[in-house]
């Protein structure tokens, strides 16, 4: 057998594997070398006010849980706005005692109306016209800081920033599908750290995230796409970021980290809520993302069927894949390492492999299932 004695059919599906791999490699280079040193706070303390803003509907246990780490925050000027959204859990009378021990507890509390379904997006809203101080952070009641430095590394940002994206981990158990929503959390905030890095901001995460209060209402808040369930995270940041106005920060002491959903139905209903608002995207957003799933997915299946059709030439395949993995390695290991994902630097084809899964089942699932709430 002659390695390059292969007819057209053969050489076709090497050809679009290889295609796919180039578009993969170039947007490695492009959009996940900007990872190689921290964002550290700058030297002198910053006293820049600063309030934190919390939209809680029924959430009880994680208040209790998380809400006095981010009271107790090592930092000298900051309000916590809890905006508890209807909840029927005894949410409000935990507050009324925490705001006793916390002058720095603020609470905004919306009765339940059944006529009206308010959603997430107008929790946030009265939360920010409640805020005192122009500088806004954002997180979830699910979501615990990695340290009682995380106000003190976000706020010297918004001396010269309007919006800041932070990073949020989530804590996952040992199995392949912890494996996967680890993955997926990392590569996630690779490309919207990445993009954003590269003034092509498309999305940040509500659980760790800030803007100006000014700059949110001079976009009249969500009211361009109030209609959408989702969207207070992705659709309103790349409605006011642009080229100059966004910091992204990951340094160890800004992480905000929260549990994984528990089981693949928890995780399936939460990622198709996240990606509910992908049609919403600008045009030149859903094309860089749709351009590198179909290439991460061609370059996997052309291989596949190769492999599959052509057994004895499995070292193509292979060539070509591995030659994907050593880029792949050598460019995302650096940005693993410093976003608290060792695990995945260490055995990055494995998670390669699991993300491939992950596009294909939320390609085939999307289409079906439609968020219902936003809680």
């Amino acid at each position: 057998m002659a390695l390059l004695d292969i007819d057209k059919y053969q050489f076709v599906l090497l050809g679009i594997s290889c295609i796919g791999t180039i578009v993969l490699i170039g947007y490695y280079l492009r959009f996940f070398t900007g990872f190689s040193k921290l964002s550290q706070p700058k030297r002198e303390q910053s006293t820049t006010p600063v309030s934190v803003i919390i939209a809680a509907k029924n959430e009880r246990e994680n208040l209790k849980e998380n809400l006095p780490s981010i009271l107790s925050q090592d930092y000298p000027n900051f309000e916590v706005v809890v905006v508890n959204d209807g909840s029927y859990d005894g949410t409000k009378d935990y507050l009324k005692e925490l705001a006793v021990q916390h002058s720095n507890l603020k609470i905004v509390t919306l009765e339940i109306d059944e006529r009206f379904r308010k959603g997430k997006k107008f929790a946030i809203t009265m939360g920010t016209k409640a805020a005192t101080n122009e500088n806004l952070l954002f997180t979830d009641a699910d979501c615990k800081p990695m340290s009682n430095k995380w106000i003190s590394s976000m706020a010297p940002s918004f001396e010269n920033k309007d919006i800041l994206l932070g990073y949020a981990p989530l804590k996952v158990i040992k199995t392949p599908l912890g494996s996967l929503i680890s993955f997926e959390t990392f590569h996630t905030a690779l490309q919207y750290l990445g993009y954003a890095k590269n003034g092509q901001t498309f999305m940040g995460v509500g659980r760790n995230l800030g803007y100006k209060k000014s700059l949110f209402f001079a976009n009249k808040g969500f009211a361009k796409h109030q209609h959408i369930l989702s969207g207070d995270d992705d659709l309103f940041i790349q409605q006011i970021a642009n080229k100059s106005n966004v910091a992204t920060i990951i340094n160890p002491d800004s992480f905000m980290l929260s549990d994984a959903p528990k089981g693949i139905l928890a995780w399936i209903k939460q990622k198709i809520r996240h990606l509910s608002t992908a049609t919403e995207y600008k045009r030149s957003s859903k094309w860089l993302l749709g351009i590198y799933s179909l290439a991460h997915l061609t370059s996997y299946i052309s291989l596949i069927v190769f492999s599959a059709l052509y057994p004895d030439y499995w070292i193509l395949s292979l060539i070509i894949i591995s030659f994907k993995w050593i880029v792949q390695w050598f460019i995302m290991f650096k940005p693993a390492r410093l976003l608290n994902a060792n695990k995945i630097a260490f055995a990055l084809p494995y998670y390669d492999l699991l993300y491939t899964v992950y596009l294909l089942l939320f390609a085939v699932l999307k289409p079906f299932l439609k968020p219902k709430t936003w809680s």
